[in-house]
């Protein structure tokens, strides 16, 4: 599976998905994008994307996006924790 760690995630979590092939958005080259922009991107090249934003569902319309979201829940983003 082609999955896209969004900025907000630390980069050491790719070591964490064996088997699948993973890239940060800033290796992307999408840096700053914003949800939107970047979520019409991410639906091209991959079949997921790993988030921790969690307004990401209320500043888009998320039903006509053909990509996983795959939403973590965490009460901060560091590595540790996640």
């Amino acid at each position: 599976m082609r999955v896209l760690l969004d900025e907000c995630l630390p980069k050491k979590l790719k070591g964490q998905l064996p088997g699948h092939n993973v890239s940060t958005v800033p290796e992307a080259g999408w840096s700053g994008k914003k949800n939107g922009a970047l979520l019409r991107l991410a639906e091209q090249e991959f079949d997921a994307i790993i988030t921790i934003d969690q307004s990401m569902h209320y500043q888009q319309p998320l039903q006509t996006v053909r990509l996983a979201i795959i939403l973590l829940t965490a009460p901060n983003n560091r590595f540790e924790t996640l």
